[in-house]
């Protein structure tokens, strides 16, 4: 599979903020997921950043004046307008978002704002009581409300002139991240997903506990790839150090039973329900108040079955029940056991890894697996990374038939 960004044209415009520096890791990122990018900068942005450093980084002339007949002659105005499938702005200024809330072409960056049809995505990046001045925030809700631009909310926290608050522009991966959305087809917008990832722990003691070695990563690339198709994603995590993924709602649980009530909790609202978390299929009978202390001989531990969430989703009344998509860590026989567990539980997708040896899924930013779905398909894909795998589940998955449940498998785009 290509880049996510491969083929894909992205115009960076920046203005006059400090945090312009950032500007060549924004190209650095979108480049290394195949962007071809083009720069253009208001005549303050050279205060913070030289145009040079963007031009080593894009690989392409940087556009600042309107008047620049060499720039002119290499790619005109309407043209860079013609050729970006998105804009971002970052950062944008008061003074930016100004002049495009009132439709002003006085540079070459409005010019091709004004004459660009392509997705626009405004970072607003400025001092806090500048952001929130009735202008300004007049400014950015007319921004807010004109069809095809979208404003990328700004952090909060140390700004440039000591003060702390709302205004500082996100870090390039954020902004990566809302590109990608920009231009991901939304065939998944209106519908709800619910993602299980990580382990789960079962205490011993109140220091000891049984637990297995999921990252997590791919259940969180799962909600991550839904989020971008526009779907209202709940993730539901287990114990892991990975930061949220944007635009998904996350709720944090530890054992097998935290994740079953959660789970249950929020089933009946969906329309997909994705359960790539390893829960521990057993825990300790009874768990010790105080710390187990050493003591001479063995020691043996009583074990109970935990509560199967897999199992229960697939008994719901197949009427009204969500799109249910399970996984299947396996150490041999993959796809026989895969196949197995995907009759059992009623699912109606299965994605079977394997977790023994150097290719183990656990933990690794790539790995292969097999597709296998009730429509009787089977599908090996990769060595993949986790994103691109996710990626294609939701592919896979929007064109299962439909079961007679009035949800539609239809892949949309917008």
């Amino acid at each position: 599979m290509n880049a996510p960004l491969e083929g894909k044209n992205v115009l960076l415009g920046i203005s006059g903020g400090i945090a312009a520096y950032k500007g060549p890791m924004i190209v650095r990122a979108l480049t290394g997921v195949g962007a071809q990018v083009r720069v253009v900068m208001t005549r303050s942005a050279n205060q913070f950043v030289t145009p040079l450093a963007l031009q080593a980084v894009s690989h392409n002339s940087v556009g600042q004046d309107l008047f620049d007949p060499a720039y002119e002659a290499q790619i005109g105005h309407i043209e860079l307008a013609r050729w970006a499938d998105v804009v971002l702005l970052a950062p944008a200024t008061a003074h930016l978002i100004a002049r495009m809330a009132h439709g002003m072409c006085d540079d070459l960056l409005t010019t091709v704002l004004c004459a660009t049809r392509a997705p626009v995505l405004i970072s607003p990046a400025m001092n806090t009581q500048m952001l929130l001045h009735p202008a300004v925030q007049a400014n950015i809700q007319t921004l807010r409300q004109r069809d095809g631009h979208h404003i990328i909310e700004p952090d909060s926290g140390q700004l440039a002139c000591n003060e702390v608050g709302a205004g500082r522009m996100p870090d390039p991966p954020v902004l990566l991240d809302a590109v990608l959305s920009a231009l991901t087809p939304k065939s998944l917008l209106g519908k709800r997903v619910l993602v299980t990832a990580g382990p789960t722990r079962e205490a011993i003691d109140p220091v000891r506990f049984i637990t297995n070695p999921s990252s997590g990563k791919m259940g969180f690339a799962i909600a991550t790839a839904a989020a971008r198709r526009g779907a209202h994603v709940t993730l539901i995590a287990g114990p892991t150090g990975l930061d949220d993924p944007i635009g998904v709602h996350r709720i944090n649980v530890t054992s097998a039973q935290d994740m079953f009530d959660a789970v249950m909790a929020h089933a009946k609202a969906q329309d997909f329900i994705v359960k790539s978390a390893a829960v521990a299929d057993w825990r300790p009978a009874s768990q010790a108040e105080h710390k187990l202390k050493k003591q001479p001989g063995q020691m043996h531990l009583t074990m109970e079955r935990t509560r199967d969430i897999l199992a229960t989703l697939g008994a719901m009344d197949d009427q009204t029940r969500p799109m249910l998509i399970g996984f299947a860590a396996e150490t041999r026989d993959i796809e026989h056991y895969a196949r197995g567990k995907l009759a059992r539980k009623n699912l109606d997708m299965i994605v079977a890894n394997q977790v023994k040896g150097p290719s183990s899924a656990f933990g690794a930013d790539r790995s292969s697996v097999l597709f296998i779905d009730r429509d009787g398909r089977t599908a090996p894909f990769g060595p993949n990374t986790k994103d691109e795998i996710a990626a294609t589940l939701w592919s896979r998955a929007l064109t299962l038939s439909p079961r007679d449940s009035g949800h539609d498998a239809t892949d949309k785009a917008t």
